[in-house]
């Protein structure tokens, strides 16, 4: 059966190898009361064939290492931004991105003149989550959404929403393979269950994955034009803004610095390019003309001083896709990389400069 080109996965997907599935080592849902009823609910609210849903999920097993991967980093561990760049914007993965740019140079450029999402946002995400597909997860997804559904660890901070989001995650997974008609036992991809190129999970494929080489169906495992085109569409749909720029560099005026306020809303874009001005952020040449909201961004460089920019609302929607600012700017920097090493420019002005706020002057007794 043919995918439905508005929502489906595509019959490509059965050809990821199933020499890749890990292990099984949990036991299958079959004998779990909670998974069972959870297969006859979504049988009802999806109008699905209960035997088919429960038969599905009976089929599923529980993978301990998919347990462990989705558990936060111990508290006390410091983040640092030059480390987890350096897992990005790396040789392999600027080279692929080279190449990937070359093939696709026309799709590319298409998505940008339709969207407005410039090529090297979407090299960057692409490029960020799979090294250009080569790196895109060899889990069964079945099994790695029921893991979460049913067995979220529950000394997690966040167990019962994340469990939540996990089981309206499966729920739609089942939705989709019934509706294209792919094995729900074939499809792999990540341990939080996110398939293809991009890295989608279910509810973003059936919303956002757009069948952009124009044969009928929606591949995201396969096609690298759907994988442009469905990543530009998801940042057209979470508003992205043609020609704003992702942020701007900061320098801090010391004796009017409101460090604490200024990072109180974290990402999200709040201030005026005036407000700011007014909390001790120093900002030059094109910010200043700047008409929409910013927000100041802080990246942890572990024991060393942050690193600072100033983000905008296209900084913030990039940080839809996965709720970081480390995240973003990866994605915006391993762009660049690739960006200037295509069109032969030298390595190494891409890098991020570290702002360190000045300590304010103490006030006389």
């Amino acid at each position: 059966m043919e995918a439905d080109a508005k929502s489906g996965i595509g019959h490509k997907a059965r050809s990821v190898s199933a020499s890749k599935q890990p292990a099984l080592s949990g036991p299958a849902y079959a004998r779990r009361e909670d998974a069972m009823q959870a297969a006859d609910d979504i049988a009802v609210r999806r109008d699905l064939d209960p035997a088919w849903v429960r038969q599905t999920i009976a089929q599923a097993r529980y993978l301990p290492q998919v347990a462990k991967f989705i558990q936060p980093p111990p508290v006390g561990t410091l983040k640092n931004w030059r480390i987890y760049r350096s897992r990005f914007i790396d040789p392999v993965r600027i080279k692929a991105g080279v190449k990937f740019w070359q093939d696709n140079r026309e799709t590319l450029a298409r998505a940008e003149a339709e969207t407005g999402v410039p090529a090297q946002i979407i090299i960057g995400i692409i490029g960020v989550e799979t090294i250009y597909g080569q790196q895109m997860g060899s889990h069964r997804v079945i099994d790695t959404l029921a893991t979460l559904a049913f067995d979220f660890p529950s000394n997690h901070p966040r167990a019962l929403e994340r469990s939540e989001f996990f089981k309206a995650e499966l729920e739609q997974f089942l939705s989709l393979v019934h509706r294209t008609g792919v094995d729900p036992l074939t499809p792999r991809g990540s341990y939080a269950g996110a398939m293809g190129m991009a890295q989608f999970m279910p509810s973003s494929w059936v919303k956002y994955a757009i069948d952009f080489d124009g044969d009928g169906r929606i591949d995201l495992f396969n096609s690298p034009a759907d994988v442009i085109g469905s990543v530009a569409n998801y940042f057209k749909a979470f508003n992205w803004q043609r020609d704003m720029p992702t942020h701007f560099p900061v320098q801090f005026d010391a004796t009017s610095l409101e460090l604490d306020a200024l990072l109180a809303p974290d990402i999200l874009p709040t201030f005026s390019v005036a407000s700011l001005g007014a909390k001790g952020v120093v900002l030059e040449g094109a910010a200043l003309q700047h008409q929409g909201l910013l927000a100041l961004v802080e990246l942890q460089n572990g024991d060393a001083a942050p690193s600072y920019v100033v983000g905008t609302e296209n900084f913030y929607v990039i940080t839809r896709y996965n709720w970081s600012s480390y995240y973003a700017m990866a994605v915006i920097e391993l762009g660049q990389a690739v960006s200037l090493a295509l069109n032969d420019q030298p390595k190494g002005i891409f890098q991020l400069d570290v702002v360190k706020p000045p300590t304010a002057p103490e006030s006389p007794d």
